[in-house]
């Protein structure tokens, strides 16, 4: 096997960020790792840029995850979405399927993934144009989805969502009184049973084939987790769409659906970066209710005119 076909050195993430789009630099390699697979030969052409580098070769797409030189060792993820998207197609969600992976070792040891193309729209940009009955029905579709994928799990990877203290990272910018309430609170508030979570169900993650049935993708970030958590990302996510989030809460009230999202953000691994995007007033929070009052403003659009929760 060849040892020179990727020719840039990658020694920090600041090189593999530098190159990790580059066609030029992985059409040698990705052109060895089809022969070596057996599969058709074809043009390399970008898709949506992410961590790691994501190609479509002809009917296939092909993810090559940094290598370890950058800093950042991938294995775990690379498992954790080999098992994830099995094992969300064992569940009945659609997800493209994986026809091969494995490492061709050249400059440095590259783990590839090569699943197959899904012809589809970003969920994002169909909800850009689609009217509001639209987007109804696709809230109600990925609702039947993460219904059907969010359920109990064997372990598969080490997270604990609770837990890690590196989860709690990307809180740190916030005021000491808000980080020590909402610390306290995930420590003892109860979140049930965790089940399986994509975890990062943003628009780009999911496809809309031409029958308008969702597609997911990219499982990287797939973890146990309470129910929460998954709503929590896609109530922020798409909140600029209250047909689309009315669809997908159908039958639900506003108070039980912001504190459920309250929950899930203040224990979603990018829950700090999210909630700080979205209120540009958080990083002066000094208490959790002023985000939990914040949630209920943000998903208000969606429940216009249905009934208050029971008292």
């Amino acid at each position: 096997m060849p040892h020179d076909l990727f020719t840039e050195y990658i020694e920090s993430w600041a090189d593999w960020a530098r190159v990790y789009q580059s066609i030029p630099a992985f059409e040698p390699m990705i052109r060895c790792i089809f022969r070596k697979e057996g599969l058709p030969p074809a043009a390399v052409t970008h898709l949506t840029p992410g961590t790691n580098a994501v190609f479509r070769v002809g009917g296939y797409v092909i993810k090559i995850y940094a290598p370890a030189s950058a800093g950042f060792d991938q294995s775990a993820d690379r498992q954790t979405e080999l098992f994830a998207a099995a094992h969300a197609q064992a569940l009945g969600v659609k997800v493209p399927d994986i026809v091969a992976h494995g490492v061709l070792n050249d400059r440095h040891p590259f783990a590839y993934l090569i699943m197959r193309w899904i012809e589809g729209r970003a969920l994002g940009s169909v909800l850009e144009t689609s009217d509001p009955g639209g987007q109804l029905l696709l809230g109600r579709r990925l609702r039947r989805l993460t219904d059907a994928m969010n359920v109990p799990c064997p372990p598969f990877n080490d997270v604990d969502v609770i837990a890690d203290p590196e989860r709690s990272e990307r809180w740190l910018p916030y005021r000491e009184a808000f980080r020590a309430e909402r610390q306290a609170y995930i420590g003892r508030q109860k979140f049930g049973t965790p089940v399986f979570s994509h975890g990062d169900l943003c628009a780009d993650n999911i496809l809309v084939r031409a029958d308008r049935e969702p597609v997911v993708i990219d499982f990287a970030d797939a973890v146990l987790a309470p129910p929460c958590y998954e709503q929590a990302l896609i109530a922020f996510e798409y909140r600029g769409y209250p047909a689309f989030l009315r669809g997908y809460w159908e039958g639900e009230n506003l108070s039980a659906v912001a504190e459920r999202v309250w929950n899930g953000i203040l224990i979603h691994d990018f829950g700090g970066d999210i909630v700080k995007n979205t209120f540009p007033q958080a990083l002066a929070w000094k208490s959790t209710e002023e985000l939990q009052a914040e949630i209920c403003r943000m998903l208000a659009p969606a429940f216009a005119g249905t009934p208050p929760a029971e008292l």
